[in-house]
């Protein structure tokens, strides 16, 4: 695949955030990138204001397409936007992400010689400031030092960066959108890529800088979601008579502890260390509550036919 023959189609679902979402389209436009060889698909997932006026200010400067859906989850978004891509390339990233400018540049010369590899890029923080945002992306660093530590056989990207060839996304069904929550489905993703025996390559230079403010109440919410989807992620993988996933050893959360101490920040170590410790709490918390509510939800389905 030569580069200057790459046409990306740059897929953004967004949910109630017309301002982050005109940062992230900001950032967009001064892509060192032709304009003739990219496309950007915004999936309005249901938002409660018109997202058309954000939308609109960028239409002289990009070919961008604005799709609108009843609040259905990022996983169905993005899977739309794919939908109507013409690119032969699709790239993912977030409303409340902005990519550096050698983005696509990035991408695309991983592509010239792995044209059918899952292409991770790597997330920044861009609120340094704030605790528990630069707490949540520590985590996401640990994991792709962790998973990805060689870069030509990784084996996690989130969402918010990665690029492959549209081909392959519909040969492999898209985005699993059974899903209750937008958490878990992009492990789910690569996962069954992997399964399918295609690669996944790590381009840490192909960067964006990720904005999701955080408080204490909302960094809970956030892990305690990750493990609801880790839930339905193991009942996934169990209904297509797979392995069961292994448990990470001791050393892994003895390690994830101790990361702040070895990473730059403007934040206390030990409270990021804290925090990292209080997600692991959130997502096991998660984990066995909906483990517990689908057992419910079954025993109440069962009484409901025993009754008829």
């Amino acid at each position: 695949m030569k580069q200057e023959q790459v046409f990306f189609s740059i897929i953004i679902p967004t949910y109630n955030r017309p301002e982050q979402l005109a940062t992230c389209l900001g950032a967009i436009a001064h892509l060192d990138y032709p304009r003739d060889r990219f496309e950007v698909i915004v999936v309005d997932d249901g938002s409660h204001t018109p997202i058309e006026p954000v939308v609109a200010p960028f239409r002289q400067q990009l070919d961008i397409t604005l799709i609108t859906q009843s609040n259905a989850g990022p996983a169905t978004a993005r899977n739309k936007g794919a939908v109507k891509a013409k690119g032969e390339l699709l790239v993912f990233t977030d409303d409340d992400c902005t990519p550096a400018p050698d983005w696509l540049n990035a991408l695309a010369n991983h592509f010239t010689t792995s044209p059918n590899g899952l292409i991770g890029g790597r997330a920044i923080n861009a609120l340094p400031d704030n605790l528990f945002s630069t707490a949540s992306q520590l985590l996401i660093d640990y994991l792709y030092n962790y998973y990805n530590t060689h870069p030509n056989q990784a084996t996690f990207f989130a969402s918010n960066n990665f690029a492959l060839a549209k081909e392959t996304f519909h040969h492999l069904g898209g985005f699993d959108t059974t899903f209750p929550l937008a958490a878990g489905e992009d492990r789910e993703w690569c996962d069954r890529w992997l399964n399918y025996g295609y690669r996944m390559i790590y381009a840490p230079k192909a960067q964006v800088y990720h904005a999701h403010h955080l408080t204490l109440r909302r960094f809970w919410r956030q892990h305690f979601n990750y493990g609801r989807g880790a839930f339905h992620f193991h009942q996934l993988r169990a209904k297509r008579n797979l392995d069961k996933m292994k448990v990470e050893p001791f050393s892994f959360y003895s390690n994830l502890l101790i990361y702040p101490f070895s990473q730059p920040s403007k934040q206390p170590s030990l409270l990021l260390a804290l925090l990292l410790f209080l997600s692991q709490v959130a997502n096991v918390v998660g984990f066995f509550w909906e483990q517990s509510a689908q057992t419910v939800n079954l025993n109440s389905q069962g009484s409901k036919t025993a009754c008829n």
